[in-house]
């Protein structure tokens, strides 16, 4: 018989063993492996879910990968970050059409007082930006090196070019003038700007004929881009800004965008708007690709500069300074401040219906401090003068600083006519903030700062119910995104850029007003910007993943 071995036949304890290694071979990868990553970056549940289009809201989770909605339905899987919407509104981020942040956002890109209104794209340059035409592929990105939380573009100021090529002073320029403005517009379309902004208004931009504007619109129209307007005259003659506006998309094949519009002048409320209404709408029907944006509240807020007569900066602003200290000269301008009887300038006082609706706001002066908030009949009182020299004396004291004023032209009425317009969206005429409760980067202490987007919600919506919470999220979102040709947000669509907003619409507030302009806005709970959360149970997480919006041009 054979004998038996451990070599023929193990033994039990030799079988352990070698059972044991086999078993810790097969599991060591089971008890170490890292946790398969979730398919979501965030999931927001159980929200109700506006797409942006104007379209009744729907049930609907959103989950996000990689900085783009990447479904829309039903989720079971769980994110990284899982959001709950139960009883809350999901949307697009909102779209501010008329922003002011172009120099600030240098400084701090937080842009908080921005995103506690649910914002997440801004466009900018009312102004132009604040270097010059050559100089913007490196201004942007410098704040792509500097991070911002908002997505930001920017036109270029017809303004720029001018005073580039022939300085601030009143004056036709030559043909070879003109050519070179065009070349530094074309330089900035080719650089991303999405088109040519104008302040009509003030000095030295209402010294350009509208053949000079007309000239520089077609450089723009060549790369699909703006003519975008503070209009010449928004008061008396509003209906003659309109018509200009009209013009010159007319005649350049430009796309319009009329900057906060309004009817801002008093003994002209419920009469020009109408009328102003219906000149944008018959140019619509012609073909004309025009529309406007607004702000909803009763005060514009400007420089005290809006006090005085155009032409006395017709030699440039530092000589117009130095006219104002003239008692003499200034005799005539209270009359034709009061009478706003100048040819080419309207009179913002006149508009106001007098010095008794023109508030100080800001006067950069420690001496004038004690008069922010009181209007100019309070203060002329206050310093024995006539509430004109009042004016011009704190403007003066500020210089070179510029002293802002609350304007009270607008009428409620007229403010819910335009914001009724399907081509009508918003804009805040605003700054971000470099801290959370200042003033914004203009330092202009205006409600609109920090309450623009909210107020739209909590008063035309749910208050007045001027507009449905399906039209008011499209003015905020879809409509200015194929304004401006971003058509890869503006929507909730799966494939695109995940900018998006977790809001509470019984709870969505503005809290800043006339006496305290710089509360911020309440009810927007979560804010994402290309993915990543920025506004988290409505606070920031210094979150810096918003980008330049550079538009394209191949004209």
């Amino acid at each position: 018989m054979a004998r038996l071995t451990s070599r023929a036949l193990p033994s039990t304890a030799r079988c352990t063993r070698r059972a044991k290694a086999l078993f810790g071979a097969l599991s060591a990868p089971l008890l170490f492996a890292a946790a398969p990553a979730p398919d979501f970056d965030i999931v927001i549940k159980g929200g109700r879910v506006l797409d942006g289009a104007g379209n009744p809201w729907v049930y609907a989770d959103i989950g996000i990968k990689d900085g783009r909605i990447a479904k829309i339905g039903p989720i079971a899987a769980t994110g990284a970050k899982d959001i709950d919407a139960t009883g809350k509104y999901v949307s697009p981020g909102f779209i501010d059409m008329m922003d002011q942040s172009g120099s600030v956002l240098l400084k701090q890109g937080a842009a908080e007082n921005k995103l506690r209104m649910g914002v997440t794209t801004i466009i900018g340059g009312e102004g132009g930006t604040p270097v010059s035409a050559r100089e913007i592929p490196q201004y942007f990105d410098d704040l792509a090196a500097r991070g911002i939380a908002v997505n930001f573009g920017t036109y270029y100021s017809a303004t720029q070019a001018r005073v580039q090529v022939i300085g601030d002073a009143a004056g036709a320029p030559t043909p070879a003038q003109l050519e070179q403005m065009r070349l530094l517009v074309d330089t900035a379309m080719k650089a991303g700007v999405f088109g040519v902004s104008t302040a009509l208004m003030y000095p030295p931009d209402s010294f350009q004929s509208t053949e000079d504007l007309i000239a520089l619109a077609k450089v723009a129209a060549r790369c699909g881009g703006f003519y975008a307007t503070h209009m010449r005259d928004e008061s008396a003659r509003l209906l003659d800004g309109i018509d200009e506006a009209i013009r010159i998309g007319e005649e350049s094949g430009v796309k319009v965008e009329i900057f906060h519009l309004k009817a801002a002048y008093a003994p002209g409320w419920g009469k020009l708007m109408p009328e102003a209404i219906a000149r944008i709408a018959a140019a619509r029907e012609r073909g004309i690709d025009i529309a406007a944006d607004l702000y909803p509240y009763t005060a514009a807020g400007t420089g005290l500069e809006g006090t005085v007569p155009g032409h006395v900066f017709a030699q440039g602003f530092d000589a117009g300074v130095a006219k104002l200290r003239d008692p003499a000269l200034r005799v005539q301008l209270k009359l034709d401040a009061a009478a706003g009887s100048v040819p080419g300038w309207s009179s913002m006082v006149e508009a106001a219906g007098g010095w008794q609706n023109i508030v100080l706001a800001n006067s950069y002066h420690d001496d004038n401090v004690r008069f922010h908030g009181q209007n100019f009949v309070e203060i002329g009182a206050a310093l024995h003068k006539h509430p004109a020299d009042a004016a011009w004396d704190i403007m003066l004291d500020a210089f070179p600083n510029r002293a802002f004023a609350l304007y009270f032209v607008m009428d409620e009425r007229d403010i819910e006519a335009v914001i009724r317009q399907p081509w009508v969206s918003i804009g805040s005429d605003a700054a971000a903030t470099e801290a959370l409760g200042e003033l914004d980067g203009m330092g202009l202490p205006h409600p609109r700062s920090y309450g623009t987007f909210a107020r739209v919600l909590a008063e035309y919506v749910r208050s007045r119910k001027i507009l449905s919470l399906e039209d008011a999220v499209r003015k905020m979102t879809s409509w200015p995104a194929q304004r401006l040709g971003l058509t890869d947000r503006g929507v909730l669509r799966e494939g695109l850029r995940a900018d998006v907003i977790v809001f509470d619409a019984k709870e969505v507030q503005d809290h800043a007003n006339w006496t305290v302009p710089t509360r911020p806005a309440s009810g927007v709970d979560e804010v994402i910007v290309n993915g990543v959360l920025t506004l988290e149970k409505g606070r920031h997480t210094g979150a810096r993943s918003g980008m330049v919006l550079r538009h394209g041009c191949e004209g």
